[in-house]
């Protein structure tokens, strides 16, 4: 297994990394809360070894991470109001739910025509998913706790295609919101979650 090590401003060659995940590899990345785990979003046989890596039950979905916001609507169906929430959210340690497009995998919503997007506040994630979508999973055996360094994370879930060290990381989970319901739902509260208050009571949703 090879790993990459950048530096503390999160600048570092992803060309490796980048090539192991058009081939349907997993690569082990930072976030701007934990590290995760991805691979090619498009790709069947990369997210079903995902799954068997994670142990992870088929029918809990797996979330997205995109570039930027203007990938947004490439996966997912939009609206103006929801768009006016992206603006303000995204990049940042959210996971917004939404109602997925014909062309993301149903393997990756659990059966559901929902799907969780992600937009980090770091260059190294939007970085890998500059040419597609990646998975965006938290980098564990599932159910079992998430570390929050690179030794830890492969003692655990044992070695994948390539690992992106970025040191510790300060951990925590994204908070998830449901922009499918009117009002949004918080899911899951987490990294961010007086922003998302502050922003549901500015916009009157």
């Amino acid at each position: 297994m090879k790993i990459i090590k950048v530096d503390k401003n999160l600048k570092g060659d992803l060309k490796a990394a980048r090539t192991i995940l058009k081939n349907g590899g997993i690569v082990l990345y930072p976030t701007d809360t934990l590290y995760g785990l991805g691979v090619n979003a498009f790709n069947e046989e990369a997210i079903k070894r995902l799954y068997r890596l994670k142990r992870r039950p088929p029918n809990k979905p797996i979330s997205i991470c995109l570039h930027d916001t203007k990938w947004i609507g490439k996966v997912a169906h939009l609206n103006p109001k929801v768009e006016r929430i992206i603006k303000k959210l995204l990049p940042g340690p959210f996971t917004i739910i939404l109602k997925k497009k014909d062309r993301v995998p149903q393997i990756l919503t659990g059966g559901s025509e929902k799907i969780g997007i992600r937009i980090p506040d770091n260059i190294i994630s939007r970085g890998l998913s500059k040419e597609f979508p990646i998975t965006s999973t938290s980098a564990n055996i599932s159910g079992m706790k998430t570390h929050n360094n690179i030794k830890d994370i492969i003692q655990q879930i044992g070695e994948v295609n390539l690992a992106i060290d970025a040191g510790p990381l300060k951990g925590g989970a994204s908070t998830v919101i449901d922009l499918t319901t009117d009002p949004p739902k918080i899911l899951r509260k987490g990294a961010g979650i007086e922003k998302i208050k502050r922003i549901m009571v500015g916009l009157r949703v």
